[in-house]
């Protein structure tokens, strides 16, 4: 059992980070691939260096995910109406779909997690956690 809130915290964000990856599976997404589709998702065309900045990764490895979103129908490339040299990742209809297949599954995995808390506990969660965020 870990002794410290640093360490008890970490391990309750890796155990959120697994049951949300086994609910991604069936849909064929990686937390990664989840996580940029929620992050183009959330803007109107959004360019490649965005998405690596998001997911605090490589272009290269940016280009990876969204290339695997593409190839899924998740995403598409366009150009960008206000410099033709760069190209924006936009949602198709069937992302925006699984957005809210991803959403749900997340909230329903969070919801059995923290079921163990009484709706007070809960409460007194957010009040401390939300007092640690910047």
């Amino acid at each position: 059992m870990p002794d410290n809130e640093s360490d008890l915290v970490m391990q309750v964000a890796r155990t959120l980070r697994r049951r949300w990856a086994a609910a991604y599976a069936p849909l064929g997404l990686t937390p990664h691939q989840a996580r940029a589709l929620r992050v183009t998702g959330e803007h109107d065309g959004l360019r490649l260096s965005a998405v690596a900045d998001a997911l605090r990764i490589s272009a290269r490895s940016a280009t990876e995910v969204v290339d695997a979103l593409e190839k899924a129908k998740l995403v598409t490339r366009k150009p960008d109406p206000t410099d033709r040299r760069a190209i924006l990742v936009a949602v198709t209809a069937l992302g925006e779909r699984t957005l809210g297949t991803l959403a749900a599954a997340r909230t329903k995995e969070a919801d059995e997690f923290f079921a163990r808390l009484t709706a007070a506990e809960r409460a007194a969660l957010r009040d401390i956690l939300g007092k640690l965020v910047p």
